[in-house]
Formats: C-alpha cells, structure tokens, sequence
C-alpha cells in the first residue's frame, strides 16, 4: 500500500513540475514530446488540430506510456501508463481541461479565440494514471528525431562570414 501510494505521488508531483512529457500511444512507433497541464488527477492534452501537436496513437478507450523528465536536469524520473479518454467538447470536463490548458498554450495566433477553434478542430484528451510504473531502464534510449518539415539543416552560405565582418566595421 505504501509503494502505492509513492508511486502515485512520484507520478502527479513530477508531471506536474514537467514541462514536457513524453507519451507514446499504443501502436505509435515512438514516443513523441508533448505539452500538456495536469488537472484532477491526470494528464490533459490537446492536439491533432491546424498548428497544435499531433497526438499519433492516442484514442479513446486506449492506453498510453507516458514518461516524465526532470524539469532541471532534464533527466528521465518516472514512466507511468495511462488510459486515454477523449473529452466531448463543451462538456463540463472538457470545459475544465480546457482552462487549465489554455494557461500553458504558449504563442497561439489566436489567443483568446483559440478554445473555440479546439472545440471545432481539435481533440481534448485526460490520460489518466492507472497505478502502474516502469523501471528505469539500464541502458541508453537516445534515438534519432522524428522527421519533420521544419528541420532546416544547410550548409552556411559561403557570402555569410564576409557579409558579418562587414557589419561589424561599420559599427
């Protein structure tokens, strides 16, 4: 009973300090970094909708691996898994999600018009605890990035040092 209850203290103190967590849905090929905001007792996201995150392998009624790092040292501290529930939007849940959420939603276009842009466009998702932990892994888990459209990886223009030196004579 004692472990238990550790366990589930370890779980919500250091999810709710994390910034990040990363949730692997069951079937998803890899674990994906996600923001999220801890409310009553789980985990609550938003995503799959234009310019929010996406949230591959989470569905209703599923389950989730959800690992949490260290907000300081970056470290992984406790990999717990969840069941996965879609919130209906507008309803009193969703409605409470929803608040939370948007106090951590960082640069949204949108800003106060963005809560009903997720209710049109977007899912709610609560990940709930389920009580189990994994242990700590021995070995590394380093893998490389997703792939994404947003990586710009170039070579520096050959003109770019000379254009800099130039600007530092002038000042």
């Amino acid at each position: 009973m004692t472990s238990e209850l550790l366990d589930r203290a370890l779980v919500e103190e250091a999810t709710k300090k994390s910034g990040l967590v990363w949730v692997r849905g069951a079937g998803a090929p890899a674990a994906r970094a996600l923001w999220h905001a801890w409310h009553d007792g789980a985990v609550c996201l938003v995503g799959d909708g234009p310019g929010e995150q996406p949230l591959p392998g989470l569905a209703d009624g599923g389950s989730a691996e959800v690992t949490v790092r260290s907000k300081d040292k970056g470290g992984r501290l406790v990999t717990w898994t969840a069941t996965v529930s879609e919130l209906p939007a507008g309803s009193a849940e969703w409605e409470a999600a929803v608040t939370e959420l948007k106090g951590k939603r960082l640069n949204a276009a949108d800003g106060e018009a963005m809560t009903g842009r997720w209710s049109r466009e977007c899912r709610v998702l609560r990940l709930t605890p389920t009580g189990a932990t994994a242990a700590l892994p021995e070995g590394p888990l380093a893998a490389p990035p997703l792939p994404t459209s947003a990586t710009t990886r170039r070579p520096v223009p050959a003109a770019l040092p000379r254009l800099l030196a130039k600007r530092r004579k002038r000042s």
